[in-house]
């Protein structure tokens, strides 16, 4: 009798004891909510709600709290900050502020990237892809510029419809996951160096070193509107290229 009841209390102690430890990670991670939600909205159309985004990033920060392993070696920092903005931007997926016909035409812009670049074994050109598509500069650079703003910064492999879209690792993953990512991050690493330099150039400027539309505009002495157009563009080009990978690894 004593000893289950020394085993009901030692079970109840740690569990309390881990539920200290989830609240302190919790609450010495707020900020980190905070910073995430507002560098999102930063890249987002102003009607997207940065108190939404927060919300859903508390919600990420306690699934993170209470799922974390340090025996995988990644610090709690990297893998809350992957969960909330995870969270978040299945928030913003959720509430998709984006009509399917901007998603339609993003796919179909990618497949006639894909399809000239193979038929031409060179990187397709504006007017090139616009005339595949019969419509005129203006309505192609309307499209790319869409997928700039839609893409959310999501280059995961598990995208709408099945597409790719461009993320960080999970250090959470299983092994077989952690190998599928690590090959993934190798071929988008590789598909994004054989841009064109322009497009390459925005992609580390935007990413890499976390400058505005306006700022990279002043660099290269074009419009923020033009920014957006190229950005968009190397998005759709790599979303086409990474759609042969994704077939090829499914084999």
């Amino acid at each position: 009798m004593n000893a289950a009841v020394n085993k009901m209390t030692s079970t109840a102690k740690a569990s309390a004891s881990a539920a200290i430890q989830e609240a302190e990670l919790v609450r010495s991670h707020s900020e980190l909510v905070k910073r995430i939600a507002h560098h999102l909205a930063a890249r987002l159309p102003a009607s997207v709600d940065v108190d939404d985004l927060i919300q859903a990033g508390v919600i990420g920060l306690l699934e993170a709290a209470r799922h974390y392993n340090g025996s995988r070696g990644a610090s709690f920092e990297t893998y809350a900050g992957i969960r909330i903005r995870g969270a978040m931007i299945d928030e913003l997926r959720h509430n998709d502020w984006a009509p399917r016909s901007v998603h339609k035409r993003e796919r179909e812009v990618a497949e006639a990237i894909r399809t000239l670049e193979q038929e031409m074994g060179r990187e397709a050109r504006d007017g090139e892809i616009a005339q595949r598509l019969q419509m005129d500069l203006t309505e192609y650079h309307s499209i790319v510029a869409d997928a700039a703003r839609c893409q959310v910064l999501s280059m995961n492999h598990g995208g709408e419809d099945g597409d790719e879209t461009v993320d960080a690792t999970d250090p959470g993953a299983g092994p077989g996951e952690s190998l599928q990512q690590a090959e993934f991050r190798q071929e988008l690493a590789r598909a994004i160096g054989e841009l064109p330099e322009r497009e390459r150039l925005v992609l580390s400027m935007y990413y890499e070193r976390e400058m505005n539309l306006r700022e990279i505009g002043a660099v290269l002495d074009v419009s923020e509107s033009r920014v957006c157009q190229v950005h968009g563009q190397a998005l759709l080009r790599l979303r086409a290229r990474l759609k042969g990978w994704k077939a090829e690894a499914a084999t």
